[in-house]
């Protein structure tokens, strides 16, 4: 893993901004042959050249301007950890360095988001493969350079505090912004391994994804896209920490958390669906009272859909449940709709193929409200490499396509 001296990248930083290696070096406290050395160090592990060496100074190459940019950004979010961190700390902490996030070493930055990955000493060691003293080690160190308590010991795990979690996060992210960088230059040098990394909630795994996932890769066969599924909040936080690029699927209103962003690509709406045999297919005057006479499949409450459902059902007021059934799976409830006489709540588009094909019903019931926005919700600022920038565009053209699919009446 290439995992390069927070100094050494803080001077490609400088070198890039001031063309100079000697202005450089007064910025960064290193010596000019120190720069030197670790800038070809640099150039030799990415094995391309980030500058071009002339009378007039250090001219950044393409590569060099783009990582530099990326740098910039990682050391911006290692700031803003530092300031966030220092401001959940208790009244009356002690003080560690001012601006100590130009002195935190790469180790210490290994050992803290190996730390809140883990939660656990020995296997936060495993996981960055060196010694239990080392990481235990390299953790204090950063506690004292902080002046904060950042890691509670209680028995075999370890208990990140507030200052540790704000810390913790923004490193996540300055290490995606090195990463995006890598993957930048990868790209310049004809050798595109782009790895994108998809929250996909439900609508999008049935309708958007597999035509968007199919057309990116015949653009670029090198590419690798991971698809990420889970519980609204848990992808939420995955995509705020860095470990997920984006989100598609039902926005929420207002939005969840002020550093994300939402962009609106569609508009969806609900309906109810059966099976093929189901008592009500095909009756073209059924009605919700009717519905309620079989047993439903609900979505898991906390999300929109199951929201809307407990409200049209007026669920909390009855004496006993019509729901038999929670689940957030399509394939699950697709089959369950084919063995028994269940109903359920679905997005329109996530169920297009199978009401198309005949193998579910809708039932003619207008749910009056329950048209919603999908789309995209990234973090706020987030600037995608190129590439990721053309798989969003591919989303937002697949995207266009499946609006035929949305309601028309």
């Amino acid at each position: 893993m290439f995992a390069p001296n927070l100094r050494h990248l803080n001077a490609i930083r400088e070198v890039a901004r001031h063309g100079s290696i000697s202005a450089a070096a007064r910025h960064v406290h290193l010596s000019q042959p120190a720069i030197t050395q670790a800038i070809a160090g640099i150039e030799d592990r990415l094995d391309t050249r980030l500058f071009r060496r002339s009378s007039s100074g250090m001219i950044p190459t393409r590569a060099g301007q783009s990582f530099a940019a990326r740098i910039e950004r990682a050391l911006a979010e290692l700031q803003t950890g530092a300031a966030e961190a220092t401001a959940r700390a208790p009244t009356g902490h002690t003080r560690g360095f001012a601006a100590f996030d130009r002195l935190m070493s790469a180790a210490q930055l290994r050992a803290l988001i190996a730390l809140s990955r883990a939660r656990n000493f020995s296997m936060a060691a495993r996981a960055v493969g060196i010694s239990q003293p080392s990481l235990h080690r390299a953790a204090r160190d950063l506690e004292r350079l902080a002046g904060l308590s950042l890691f509670r010991a209680q028995g075999s795990h370890v208990t990140l505090t507030p200052a540790a979690r704000a810390l913790a996060r923004r490193a996540r992210l300055a290490l995606s912004e090195i990463e995006q960088g890598l993957s930048e230059i990868e790209a310049l040098k004809g050798r595109d391994v782009t790895r994108i990394a998809i929250g996909s909630m439900p609508l999008a795994r049935a309708s958007v994804l597999p035509g968007a996932i199919a057309t990116m890769l015949r653009a670029h066969p090198q590419v690798q896209l991971r698809t990420i599924e889970g519980p609204y909040a848990t992808l939420l936080d995955g995509l705020r920490h860095g470990k997920i690029d984006l989100l598609l699927g039902a926005l929420r209103d207002p939005a969840p958390t002020d550093d994300v962003h939402q962009e609106v690509l569609f508009q969806d709406d609900l309906v109810l669906v059966v099976g093929p045999e189901h008592p009500l297919a095909g009756r073209t005057n059924a009605s919700l009272a009717d519905t309620l006479a079989f047993p439903w499949i609900a979505p898991p409450r906390d999300t929109p859909s199951g929201r809307y459902l407990s409200t049209l059902l007026d669920i909390p007021s009855r004496p006993v449940t019509p729901v038999r059934v929670v689940s957030s799976s399509f394939v699950l409830v697709r089959a369950l709709l084919t063995e028994g006489d269940f109903i359920t709540i679905v997005s329109r588009q996530q169920a297009a193929r199978d009401l198309d094909a005949g193998s579910l019903v809708r039932l003619p019931i207008t749910l009056v409200g329950s048209d919603r926005p999908i789309g995209l919700t990234t973090r706020a600022g987030w600037r995608p490499t190129p590439t990721q920038t053309r798989f969003l565009e591919i989303l937002r053209a697949c995207c266009r396509d499946q609006a035929r699919y949305t309601k028309t009446e």
